[in-house]
């Protein structure tokens, strides 16, 4: 298991090959074994396979192509609906209208979600996730029917590669791991981190193609700007507020 996960790489062509439903539903049900927050399951799944319902939701991520050319998409959704639900029916009165509650089940939806992609791969699928669901939360739940106290934290396709995609490159265990206590990055340090990062062919072009003068810029000031970022923010947390989470 540690090998096949240290093989893993995002999929994002798939093979015109129907997952079964029994394989599908085994995948999810030991998915759902993953830790949940005091055994209550705060999160729902949407399978979506027909190809007018992929339709649908590929512009509110962007029109991705492997939207519709998956075999099956899956939406992972923090959902305090149906525990709250069951409260009330049996005389006691919910208090999950709130941040602290969003983020428990988004939680919860994040565990779940990695989990099954874990399976899914051992079994031979690939996966892609889209983290496009946090960008355009409305449009999927308008698509997706989502009551109150139900939200979109992630999305993934899945089905059988077409393709065998380069890995991405990770950071060295040396970044990220702190024993004991937490232990501040001095500039060597950084900049020692990113060396690998920054001396891939495939970045260096980046950095050209966009005409700035390092990796650092290109994120900052292309892909996730600090404009988009408040903006995006600020609506996250209308619709959460919307969805019943903010009280």
């Amino acid at each position: 298991m540690i090998n096949s996960v240290k093989e893993r790489r995002t999929v994002r062509r798939y093979l015109q090959k129907d997952i079964s439903p029994e394989m599908l539903n085994d995948l999810l049900e030991a998915s759902f074994r993953a830790s949940t927050m005091g055994g209550m399951q705060l999160y729902s799944v949407v399978v979506s396979r027909e190809a007018q319902m992929k339709e649908k939701l590929a512009p509110a991520h962007f029109n991705q192509p492997m939207v519709k050319g998956a075999p099956v998409v899956l939406t992972f959704c923090a959902d305090f609906r149906r525990f709250s639900l069951w409260c009330q029916q049996r005389d006691a009165e919910p208090g999950y209208n709130n941040f602290m509650s969003f983020f428990n089940a988004a939680m919860d939806a994040l565990l779940v979600a990695q989990t099954f992609c874990t399976l899914a791969e051992e079994a031979g699928l690939g996966i892609c996730y889209l983290g496009t669901t946090t960008y355009n939360p409305q449009m999927i739940i308008d698509t997706l029917g989502l009551p109150q106290l139900v939200f979109p934290v992630t999305t993934i396709t899945v089905g059988y590669p077409e393709e065998l995609p380069e890995q991405t490159d990770r950071l060295p265990i040396s970044a990220l791991i702190h024993n004991e206590h937490y232990h501040d990055y001095t500039p060597s340090m950084i900049d020692d981190i990113y060396a690998y990062k920054e001396s891939l062919e495939a970045n260096k072009e980046f950095v050209a193609q966009n005409q700035k003068s390092s990796l650092a810029q290109v994120f900052t000031e292309v892909r996730y700007t600090k404009k988009d970022n408040e903006f995006m923010s600020e609506n996250l947390l209308k619709i959460l507020k919307k969805q019943g989470f903010m009280g």
